[in-house]
């Protein structure tokens, strides 16, 4: 099947902070990713908002992969004492796909050196995928547009479609 007649893949596109989760700031990273999946292969069924809190993000991610083949974060993957992203993603993941946060890394430092404190992971948890990007509207899109060819991919592996 074309890519211009598949199916859109489910998503749900998950901010990651405290300010946002409170009210006292406007979410801007989670509509830019949302806006950037559904030009593409995508749509995006959730959009949510968490505090960075280990136990809320473990918990909202799990619900999130119950609807959406792809779950992506945005927002706290630095190296700030607040930013657990990575950890909360890491304990709800069955694997790491560690080549694609590598990816990203390595597109973001041709930007900005400061990519190279992205501490940003991506894992499945059973057929979805789950992926962490920087919590910058600007930085969310590029780290997503570096991989965003390989996610249908992975996800139709994940599915089992492996022939190639």
């Amino acid at each position: 099947m074309s890519s211009s007649t598949r199916e859109r893949i489910p998503a749900a596109v998950l901010t990651v902070s405290d300010s946002c989760s409170r009210g006292e700031k406007t979410d801007l990273s989670g509509p830019a990713v949302a806006e950037a999946l559904e030009r593409r292969h995508f749509r995006v069924a959730v959009r949510s908002v968490v505090a960075d809190e280990k136990s809320a993000i473990q918990d909202k991610l799990i619900e999130l992969c119950r609807s959406a083949r792809l779950v992506v974060t945005t927002g706290g993957t630095g190296v700030a004492l607040r930013d657990v992203t990575p950890e909360a993603t890491r304990a709800v993941c069955d694997r790491l796909v560690e080549g694609i946060a590598e990816q990203m890394r390595a597109e973001g430092v041709k930007k900005t050196k400061f990519a190279a404190l992205s501490r940003g992971v991506c894992g499945t948890r059973g057929t979805c995928l789950i992926l962490n990007l920087p919590g910058s509207p600007a930085g969310a899109v590029d780290a997503l547009a570096s991989v965003i060819e390989l996610l249908p991919h992975a996800l139709d592996l994940l599915e089992g479609k492996t022939e190639h």
